[in-house]
């Protein structure tokens, strides 16, 4: 039993490491870099969101489910670790938000707190326009 769970942390590890390396050789070092940076704007942002009556329950649970673990210590990839630290967390980020803004982009618009050129660099990296509406 234990075996398995050995196993299943090994292919989240190396998938992981795929995921890394793909934004590595797709020459996104630098938005990888200003994502990790922005990871406190998202976490407020998730906050937001998961309060948010408009948000679809299934996106609901991926926000509130990806809360936690921004805010607890613990990670693939310990904080203390130069920008791989932080990008785990900005992957994650990543992938939860890439949902939410193909369901509803002018939500999240709404509900950022940071700069809007923060906003577009995460949309576009995510997938989704890098239009801006003016606040």
């Amino acid at each position: 039993m234990t075996e398995w769970i050995f196993y299943a942390l090994g292919v989240a590890l190396a998938l992981y490491a795929l995921i890394v390396l793909a934004f590595v050789v797709g020459g996104r070092r630098e938005d990888a870099r200003a994502l990790a940076g922005f990871v406190p704007d998202c976490v407020v942002l998730f906050a937001r969101l998961v309060r948010d009556d408009r948000l679809a329950r299934r996106h609901k649970i991926l926000v509130a489910g990806l809360i936690p673990y921004l805010a607890l210590p613990i990670d693939l990839i310990p904080d203390f670790v130069p920008v791989a630290g932080q990008l785990d967390d900005a992957v994650l980020v990543a992938f939860v938000l890439r949902r939410v803004v193909r369901a509803n982009p002018s939500l999240v618009q709404e509900h950022w707190p940071g700069p809007s050129s923060s906003l577009a660099l995460l949309l576009r990296l995510v997938g989704g326009s890098d239009r801006v509406a003016a606040p």
